[in-house]
């Protein structure tokens, strides 16, 4: 699968809003979301050009590889990147123009996978009532598409104990399609991370890195 053949799965809007950035580009670049509110936007530096070389590695992506930028979250750079990662451990808040911005990002075709690093819950889920004030979020169930890409997955995979609860995906969806992924009590860019950094055994790391990789390819092929 080539990302950058499958950019028409990428909503038209998206790409008449940017198109002179995206066809100037050989490849697709990520970025992670840069946030106010005192969390730790820049957990996990090494989670998501790892999960790039992955794909790139094993599922034929052509992503970007060069350092991956952080985006605020009220910038219009936002809408250069077609799928931002957003993870952290604590507050989370997004001011009216912040909120109006992403709202926008996301009709326009654009997708977000929030990672709860563990103490995120309690504000990500206030804060998108702000973005989303009509839709909730919806458990994904273990049949869905995303968790049965290259890889297949009963449900999403634990990667760190955080509470003992069981982990759990949550979705936000316009008009049928996901524009948010939202996953808890996994742990799971923890996993993305260099190899020294949580000392995660191979086989959890291995989880964490399909399962990104199953996100990647359900996001640019649906």
């Amino acid at each position: 699968m080539r990302i950058f053949k499958a950019m028409k799965s990428i909503p038209l809007l998206f790409i008449l809003f940017h198109s002179a950035f995206l066809l100037s580009q050989n490849k697709i670049s990520l970025a992670v979301l840069k946030y106010n509110g005192g969390g730790d936007y820049y957990a996990n530096p090494t989670a998501l050009p790892n999960l790039i070389e992955f794909c790139n590695a094993t599922i034929e992506t052509e992503l970007n590889t060069d350092e991956v930028p952080y985006v605020e979250a009220g910038s219009k750079d936002l809408f250069d990147y077609p799928f931002v990662h957003m993870t952290g451990h604590g507050n989370v808040v997004f001011s009216p123009i912040e909120a109006r911005n992403l709202r926008m990002y996301f009709d326009a075709g654009g997708f977000m996978h929030i990672d709860d690093n563990y103490g995120m819950d309690p504000f990500i889920r206030v804060e998108l009532k702000k973005i989303f004030p009509k839709l909730e979020l919806i458990e994904i169930p273990s049949n869905h598409p995303i968790f049965h890409q290259n890889f297949n997955f009963n449900g999403l995979p634990k990667i760190h104990e955080h509470d003992g609860n069981p982990a759990q995906a949550f979705g936000i969806f316009l008009d049928g399609r996901m524009v948010c992924l939202y996953t808890f009590e996994s742990d799971l860019s923890d996993g993305w991370e260099d190899s020294n950094v949580h000392n995660d055994p191979f086989d959890k790391r291995e989880e964490a890195l399909q399962m990104g990789a199953n996100i990647i390819q359900y996001v640019f092929t649906n």
